[in-house]
C-alpha cells in the first residue's frame, strides 16, 4: 500500500469445489454493496460519536495528558499494571513488538521502569510480581472502564495494600487509574483520593482500546514513540477511507474473504506471524476477533500460531487435517538485526554445510514462504501480509487495519461487533459466587449449570 506505511497484502485461495478463488471472485460482486455500506457505517457513526465506534477516532486524539503522565511514570523503578482483556493484551502486544527483547532484564541506564502486568488473578503470579518489585519505588495502574471487573479490582486492592504497607499508608500518590470519565468505581476512587487518572473515551470498548490511554501511557513511559504509533494508525485510516472499492481496499477485501470462508465451511481463522515480536499481536487479535464476531451462532474461531515454532506443532494438521481454516501469515522483511551463520568445517557436521554463510532471519523468511506454499499445495486458502519492518508506525497501522477488518466483518454478519454478552454472563456468575449484593440468583443458576458438568466424575 502507499502512504509510506510499509505493509502489503496478498490473497490466495484453495481450488476445491465451490470454495476456491473462482467461486470467491463470482461472489465478490455480491459483497460489494454490503461492504460499501459497512464502510459508510463506520465513517458515519465514528463521526457522530456513537458507542463502540470511538476507536476509529483515536489516531487523531490529543495525547498531551498521556505524555505528561508517562513522564511521571518514568520516575519509578517499576510499574504494576492491573487489567484484563483488551487493556492487558494491548499493553503486552505493544511492549513485545516495540521494546528491546527481555526488556525487564536489561540494565536501566536511562531506560524506563520495569513493567509487570497483573492480568490473570492467579495468586502465584501476583505474589511473584510483588517479590520482584517490593524493594523498589512502584507505581500502580488500575485499568477498568467500570471499575467493576472482579479480576482487576481484586488484584488492585491487594497490590494497593502491599504498597500502602511499605509506604506507611501514603499510597495514592503512586496510583494511576484509567477509567470512564464520569462514572464507575475507579472514577469515584480517583475523586475521593486525588490519585492520578486518565480517561477511556466512552465510545471505545476494551478490546478496541489499545490506541487509547489504556495502551499508550505505559508504552510511552517505557520508551515507545506513541506519536509515531498514532501516525501510522492515522495513515492506515486515511488509506482505508479513501479506498472505497473493495478490490482496492485490503481491509474490505479481507472482511469479505473471512465471511466467504465462514459460509463455506471454514470456521477457524489462523493468524501466524513469523516474528517473535508479533507473537502477542496474534493473542491480541484472538481476543479482538473472538469477542467481536462470535455471536448468534456465527463467527470463526481465532487460532494463534507462531512461525517457525508451530511448523513443528501445527502445520501437519494445517496441511493434512480437515480443510476448515483460513490462514493468514505475516512476514517481516527487515528484522532489525541479523545473525550470520558460520562456515561449517567439521567433517561430522558436513551435512549442514548448506547453512554456511546463511543468515538466520533470511531462513525464517524462507520458512514463512515455504509454509504458505505448502498450504496452497494442500488446497488451503492463504492470506499473506508483508511488513517492511516492525516499528511504531507499522504496528499502529496494523492495529487500525485489524480493528477495521473486525468491525466490517461483524457488519457483514449482521451482528454488533462492539458488545460481548457472553462475557457479561460469566461476570454475573462470578459476582454471585463471590457474594456480591443482588447476584445471589446468578450464583444459584451457575451452580445448577455446573452440576451438569459433574454428573460423570472419575478420579485418579
Amino acid at each position: 500500500m502507499e502512504d509510506g506505511i510499509g505493509i502489503s497484502f496478498s490473497f490466495g485461495f484453495a481450488s476445491g469445489s465451490g470454495r476456491g478463488s473462482g467461486e470467491f471472485e463470482k461472489r465478490m460482486d455480491e459483497f460489494e454493496k454490503p461492504l460499501a455500506e459497512a464502510a459508510e457505517w463506520i465513517e458515519k457513526n465514528s463521526s457522530s460519536g456513537e458507542p463502540g465506534f470511538g476507536w476509529f477516532n483515536l489516531p487523531s486524539a490529543d495525547i498531551s495528558s498521556v505524555i505528561e503522565t508517562a513522564n511521571w511514570l518514568r520516575e519509578y523503578d517499576a510499574i504494576i499494571d492491573v487489567g484484563i482483556g483488551g487493556s492487558a493484551l494491548g499493553n503486552l502486544m505493544l511492549h513485545q513488538a516495540l521494546l528491546p527483547m527481555y526488556y525487564n532484564e536489561l540494565p536501566r541506564n536511562g531506560r524506563g521502569p520495569r513493567f509487570y502486568l497483573a492480568d490473570n488473578p492467579d495468586p502465584e503470579k501476583a505474589a511473584a510480581i510483588w517479590e520482584r518489585v517490593s524493594g523498589s519505588r512502584v507505581a500502580l495502574i488500575g485499568v477498568s472502564k467500570s471499575g467493576a471487573t472482579a479480576e482487576t479490582m481484586s488484584q488492585f486492592l491487594w497490590f494497593r495494600s502491599r504498597i500502602s504497607s511499605k509506604a506507611g499508608g501514603d499510597v495514592d500518590k503512586d496510583i494511576l487509574v484509567i477509567t470512564d470519565p464520569k462514572g464507575g468505581v475507579f472514577r469515584a476512587f480517583a475523586e475521593a483520593t486525588g490519585c492520578r487518572s486518565l480517561e477511556i473515551p466512552p465510545s471505545v470498548g476494551g478490546r478496541y482500546s489499545v490506541l487509547s490511554p489504556c495502551g499508550l501511557v505505559t508504552a510511552s513511559a517505557l520508551g515507545i514513540d506513541v506519536r509515531e504509533l498514532l501516525d501510522g494508525a492515522a495513515s492506515m485510516r486515511r488509506f482505508l477511507s479513501e479506498q472505497r472499492g473493495a478490490r482496492g481496499n485490503p481491509a474490505l477485501y479481507l472482511a469479505a474473504v473471512n465471511r466467504f470462508h465462514e459460509i463455506n465451511g471454514r470456521p477457524m481463522a489462523v493468524l501466524m506471524p513469523y516474528s517473535n515480536r508479533l507473537e502477542t499481536f496474534a493473542e491480541w487479535f484472538a481476543q479482538l476477533w473472538g469477542e467481536s464476531v462470535g455471536k448468534d451462532g456465527l463467527g470463526t474461531t481465532p487460532v494463534r500460531a507462531l512461525g517457525a515454532v508451530d511448523q513443528h506443532s501445527q502445520v501437519q494438521l494445517y496441511t493434512a487435517g480437515p480443510d476448515d481454516k483460513l490462514y493468514t501469515i505475516i512476514n517481516v522483511a527487515d528484522r532489525g538485526s541479523e545473525i550470520d551463520l558460520p562456515t561449517v568445517t567439521d567433517e561430522s557436521l558436513s551435512s549442514l554445510s548448506y547453512l554456511s554463510g546463511q543468515r538466520l532471519g533470511t531462513m525464517l523468511g524462507y520458512e514463512a514462504r515455504s509454509t504458505a506454499a505448502a498450504l496452497v499445495k494442500s488446497g488451503r486458502p492463504v492470506v499473506w501480509i508483508g511488513l517492511n519492518r516492525v516499528d511504531p508506525r507499522t504496528v499502529g497501522a496494523l492495529v487500525l487495519f485489524y480493528e477495521y477488518v473486525t468491525a466490517i466483518t461483524g457488519r457483514l454478519m449482521n451482528i454488533n461487533p462492539f458488545d460481548q454478552p457472553g462475557v457479561e454472563q460469566g461476570k454475573r456468575y462470578t459476582y454471585g459466587m463471590m457474594g456480591r449484593d443482588s447476584y445471589a440468583d446468578d450464583a444459584r443458576e451457575a451452580e445448577r449449570h455446573f452440576a451438569d458438568i459433574t454428573r460423570v466424575n472419575i478420579s485418579a
